[in-house]
């Protein structure tokens, strides 16, 4: 298993399966002390494997819920933060359940957790609010929150629904686990922002982007409103049998539409400080290969991997209605997800049944990112 490939949160798009060529990529043009950007982390789950590859990592995700995992996950250091938040979430596992709106929302209403579990969980995030802690302890307890939560929840891997009947782990108690931290790299300080990717590629230099974009008509937010509302604890208006929060219908992204990610994806490349980008697409994403390969070809050198993998659950188990009844078939069995490599130089990499070169040289005419004018820097 890749170093800090550990037991991080279910998430759709999750790129476990493809951390050893992520690292593999990253480390052919990488140095020792390189910095490597992560502008969509998402769960973090490759961020924090890079920062335990010993690069320095910026991690960026402009929802509070996905920066708060690059924080506690990325950004915070074990050294300087582990015993404090093993202190910290023994006093929590220890609160009495104290049910409230959250668990009326989450566990009676719609039913994502036994309630006995979301009551426990809301004491732990009350108390959390009154504790005030720094914003690294903070959001290391919140990591620790999201994935007990996790580990007993009744959703096939998404909270755009839930299970008809309560799952066999959510029958299991809940269990604060410290998050995986990690030492600080050699390389320097990592860092998690929440900014909108495609503002922040200008602003920032580094020596590899890997990009992880939406690319298709799934937002995150919708996704995942559950571990937003725990992060904001903000009470939102829902609505629907899921219980979504109100603004997964206005805050989306141009990536989750066929009109913008063309445009938003041009503008992003093209503004990027980067000698090298590592790009993560699905097969069936609204942008096609050979539209991804004509952006990314003015880099210089671009390898291409398929990488074929299982959908998420709820794609193989078919489409059901409110009362749980089958309205729709399970779609196939397996995709595959892309990693496009681009570079201004030639890397080590294997031609063979994992990356297959698809441009070999320059093309005249096209800049090259190594050749974008100076701007002000956000390096960690």
């Amino acid at each position: 298993m890749p170093p800090g490939s550990g037991s991080l949160i279910k998430y759709l798009g999750s790129k476990r399966g493809l951390l050893p060529q992520i690292l593999r990529a990253v480390g052919a043009a990488a140095g020792d002390r390189a910095v490597v950007a992560d502008l969509f982390s998402g769960s973090a789950r490759v961020a924090h494997a890079l920062k335990a590859a010993g690069w320095r990592v910026l991690a960026n995700d402009e929802l509070p819920f996905a920066q708060t995992l690059a924080c506690g996950l990325v950004q915070a250091d074990a050294e300087h933060w582990a015993a404090r938040a093993d202190k910290v979430l023994d006093d929590l596992s220890h609160l009495p359940p104290a049910p409230g709106w959250f668990t009326a929302t989450y566990a009676e209403t719609a039913r994502y957790l036994h309630p006995v579990n979301a009551a426990r969980l809301e004491a732990m995030r009350e108390a959390i609010e009154r504790l005030e802690p720094a914003p690294e302890l903070r959001a290391i307890l919140l990591t620790a929150l999201i994935q007990a939560a996790d580990r007993v929840d009744s959703c096939a891997g998404h909270q755009m629904s839930f299970m008809r009947e309560l799952a066999p782990r959510a029958l299991k108690p809940l269990v604060l686990r410290q998050p995986e931290l990690l030492p600080r790299p050699a390389a320097g300080p990592c860092l998690a922002l929440a900014e909108d990717a495609v503002s922040l590629a200008g602003a920032i230099e580094c020596d590899v982007a890997y990009l992880d974009p939406p690319y298709d008509q799934h937002a995150y937010l919708s996704n995942y409103h559950l571990w937003e509302t725990l992060v904001r604890w903000d009470r939102p208006e829902v609505y629907g049998r899921a219980q979504k929060r109100v603004d997964c219908r206005t805050r989306r992204s141009a990536f989750n539409t066929r009109a913008g990610i063309g445009p938003a994806f041009t503008r992003l490349v093209t503004n990027l400080r980067a000698r090298t980008l590592v790009v993560s697409f699905g097969a069936e994403g609204f942008l096609a290969r050979a539209e991804l390969e004509r952006m990314l070809a003015g880099r210089g050198f671009l390898h291409v991997l398929e990488v074929p993998h299982r959908r998420y659950a709820g794609t193989r188990l078919g489409i059901h209605n409110g009362r749980g009844e089958k309205v729709g078939t399970p779609g196939p069995e397996g995709t595959v997800e892309r990693l496009y490599v681009a570079s201004d130089r030639r890397l080590d990499l294997p031609r063979n049944q994992d990356y297959r070169m698809v441009q070999g040289g320059h093309v005249p005419g096209q800049d090259r990112c190594s050749g974008a004018a100076a701007g002000p820097s956000a390096t960690p």
